[in-house]
């Protein structure tokens, strides 16, 4: 596997790195530069930092009227970290429109249920009562955070997770969330693409304070 560095701001390609493991170590330090894993079938493992990354700037979000009136009359709750390793689960079992399989294999789950043992990986929820309907996980890497994926079983329950990381966020001083690529629906809330110098830029910035932002403490609600 390729050295991280210097050399993903001048890499000409997405795929900045092959091969290597899924141990904790070497997440968080690809993570801490800019890169992530993104498995394809019968390939090495494959790290990615896009020339252009997706991100959501939390003063740029915009919420349809559909959503703003589906947040006010729903009866969901969300928790942190309290279904984590369902969480990844389900985002890597439910279908999705276009696509043929998951890139979150029994690997990659194995990979981050031991971030999330470390307080590296964390995860949302969303439930109506005491069913699972949604939620989103993702990675710490000291002061920045990456969303993963997300999953719902009912309408609008994956935004709402979504937007329940994002206020957790705002709390503890962070302006913005790596979403890495963009999709229809975050597009639609505000999500943009920046070159990848002004990523690593975001990054360096943001994880020089070395925010805390998920303090150790048992799952919880919100």
């Amino acid at each position: 596997m390729s050295v991280y560095g210097d050399s993903v701001t001048t890499e000409a390609d997405d795929i900045v790195a092959v091969g290597g493991n899924l141990e904790p170590d070497t997440i968080l330090k690809a993570y801490r530069n800019g890169v992530f894993p993104w498995p394809a079938e019968d390939l090495p493992l494959l790290w990615f930092c896009p020339r252009e990354r997706a991100i959501l700037q939390f003063d740029r979000i915009h919420l349809s009227r559909s959503l703003l009136k589906a947040l006010e009359r729903s009866p969901f709750r969300c928790t942190i970290d309290r279904e984590f390793s369902r969480v990844i689960r389900e985002c890597a079992e439910i279908p999705r429109k276009d696509q043929d399989g998951t890139w979150i294999t029994p690997n990659m789950i194995r990979g981050y249920e031991k971030l999330h043992a470390l307080g590296a990986a964390h995860s949302i929820e969303t439930w109506r009562g005491d069913r699972l309907i949604g939620g989103t996980y993702g990675v710490d890497s000291g002061g920045a955070f990456a969303a993963e994926s997300m999953f719902h079983r009912e309408p609008y329950a994956s935004q709402f997770a979504l937007l329940h990381l994002v206020e957790h966020l705002k709390r503890r001083g962070l302006k913005w969330l790596d979403i890495q690529m963009l999709t229809p629906h975050l597009v639609r809330m505000g999500a943009h693409t920046v070159p990848r110098p002004t990523f690593l830029k975001l990054l360096e910035e943001a994880i020089k304070p070395k925010r805390n932002l998920f303090p150790k403490a048992p799952p919880h609600d919100e």
